[in-house]
């Protein structure tokens, strides 16, 4: 299992929730065994779909612009630099309110899961 990915190498897919995905360590292909962390670009004036996981806690950590968090019940700006924690079975989804891209990395333990993803 590779235990070393390269940013360049890897391609990009798009999730249940509509945000463009590079998977930079998963269990499916790497030598992470409980945990996945991911980057996600959401462009310029889109969201993601509202939704949630029933396992996994996730986390959001912004590397570049600006979005809406949507968190439960919650909304509020986050910025580069931020870190968001959701908790397992919690609604949430995020937009993207700036004039860039916005990048967020995403950890999730257990790892990512499509059949652990619910569309709202």
């Amino acid at each position: 299992m590779n235990k070393l990915t390269r940013y360049n190498d890897i391609s990009t897919y798009t999730t249940k929730d509509g945000s463009y995905i590079k998977e930079l360590m998963h269990p499916a292909t790497h030598s992470s065994r409980q945990q996945s962390l991911a980057e996600a670009t959401i462009p310029i004036n889109t969201e993601t779909v509202l939704h949630k996981h029933i396992n996994s806690e996730e986390l959001y950590h912004i590397t570049d612009g600006k979005g809406l968090m949507t968190l439960g019940s919650s909304s509020f700006e986050v910025i580069r630099g931020d870190t968001i924690c959701i908790p397992p079975n919690t609604a949430h989804k995020i937009k993207n309110i700036g004039t860039t891209e916005l990048k967020i990395l995403c950890c999730c333990a257990p790892a990512y899961s499509h059949k652990d993803t619910i569309l709202i």
